[in-house]
């Protein structure tokens, strides 16, 4: 992804520096300001960010101990804020549809026998 080869120079290119964003990025990665490893195991001065629990690269919202701070992860390892609801939010019902007449009836001479 961001340690990908640049084509046209001699030998593959040269790699393209890792660079911690100060956006969310929408793919939870280890770029994102909000990503975290648990085990605390993360070294971002190696290129690419290396994980020092598995001694390789790290692998990001794939691996089990990935955390977003803002708590936005989805199981599929997209960013939570980068995604819109699909549902739209109802208007709650009167409250007099929802009572049966016979209950307001009875609330109101409760009501009016407290003088309130």
């Amino acid at each position: 992804m961001a340690a990908e080869r640049l084509p046209g120079a001699a030998g593959g290119g040269e790699k393209l520096e890792w660079v911690l964003s100060r956006e969310p990025t929408p793919i939870c990665n280890p770029l994102c300001r909000f990503f975290r490893c648990a085990k605390k195991a993360l070294d971002f001065k190696r290129n690419p960010p290396w994980c020092r629990w598995v001694n390789a690269p790290c692998i990001g919202y794939k691996c089990p101990y990935a955390q977003c701070i803002q708590v936005k992860m989805l199981p599929d390892g997209r960013c939570g804020l980068f995604v819109k609801r699909k549902t739209e939010e109802k208007e709650a019902p009167d409250v007099v549809e929802t009572f049966k007449g016979g209950a307001i009836t009875k609330a109101r001479k409760k009501l009016d026998k407290f003088g309130l």
